[in-house]
């Protein structure tokens, strides 16, 4: 795969009907909103989540897309398996006198191995040259700054957040039917956005790019993980939820050629009747400014 020479940044434009598109455990799982406007939001983590999920089932087996932050996983294991391979005895006084003469702490490496370490882990899992990671438990393979970055998703008008009571026509234990007397009802609670639409920030860094092996090649799976990450990753808790518009500025050169906040600027999204609750993605307006573009920005719009 090539090397990555370009810088992107990019605007996510996802909606969703009917559905908590980011629940809040500390808060009841109600959908994650800003107190002082009302506007909705979804964390990066959970965006994140979304792209690994998609990679797991489209990639599975490739050799260099596994997913280091999966569920059930045990990282620290997976640390230590990465030296296992390398055939470094974590164990053992180090190889090289550069990287000490003694080991300090049993099964933690030290000096070149932890580079040794990373290397290994950004080879191997596509989320780690991606996102990067925070390895420096357990056997310690360093920490990883990832090229590309995301912001949380903010809604682009105030959401409303209900509350819907359900019934569930039976009960989980005998005791429970007892106390029901007969009747195996039993009550719980459901939140939902009736719609939102949300956008999302993101950049790509070409000099982070080529510490992580982050290549040109997984730039486009990114993306197309972009579009489809809704698509493979359905809940009934979630509603209906939908990439609606990836809009991305490349550079032409590694450092960029204009700031980040400038080509946001340009994409504007607008509600068609401000008096009207929105209740789909027809009911917004979305056009990107392309007229007199800084020298060596291209724009691309890969849905919509």
């Amino acid at each position: 795969m090539s090397e990555l020479k370009n810088r992107h940044d990019f605007v996510l434009l996802f909606d969703v009907q009917d559905g908590n598109p980011n629940g809040d455990p500390d808060a009841g799982n109600l959908p994650r909103i800003d107190p002082e406007t009302g506007d909705g939001l979804v964390t990066d983590v959970s965006l994140k989540r979304k792209v690994r999920n998609f990679i797991l089932l489209t990639q599975e087996k490739k050799p260099g897309f596994d997913i280091f932050v999966k569920e059930k996983a045990v990282l620290n294991s997976t640390i230590a398996q990465a030296y296992k391979d390398l055939g470094v005895d974590l164990n053992e006084k180090p190889k090289s006198d550069k990287d000490g003469k003694k080991r300090n702490t049993k099964g933690e490496a030290q000096g070149s191995e932890v580079d040794q370490g990373r290397a290994w882990m950004c080879k191997t899992f596509f989320d780690v040259r991606t996102f990067g990671a925070v390895m420096s438990t357990g056997a310690n393979a360093g920490q990883v700054r990832g090229p590309v970055q995301l912001t949380f998703a903010r809604s682009v008008t105030p959401i409303v957040s209900l509350e819907h009571s359900i019934t569930r026509m039976a009960v989980a234990t005998e005791a429970e039917a007892e106390k029901q007397g007969g009747d195996n009802r039993t009550m719980g609670r459901k939140n939902t956005v009736p719609y939102g639409l949300y956008r999302a920030h993101g950049f790509v860094s070409p000099h982070l790019a080529k510490q992580t092996g982050f290549s040109s090649g997984d730039l486009d799976l990114l993306f197309k993980a972009f579009l489809n990450m809704f698509e493979l990753d359905r809940s009934a808790a979630r509603g209906l939820m939908s990439m609606r518009k990836v809009i991305v500025f490349k550079h032409g050169s590694e450092l960029g050629n204009a700031p980040a906040h400038a080509l946001f600027d340009r994409v504007q999204v607008t509600p068609v009747n401000g008096e009207k609750p929105a209740r789909s993605f027809k009911d917004y307006t979305v056009k990107v400014d392309t007229a007199k573009l800084p020298q060596g920005i291209e724009v691309m719009e890969l849905a919509g």
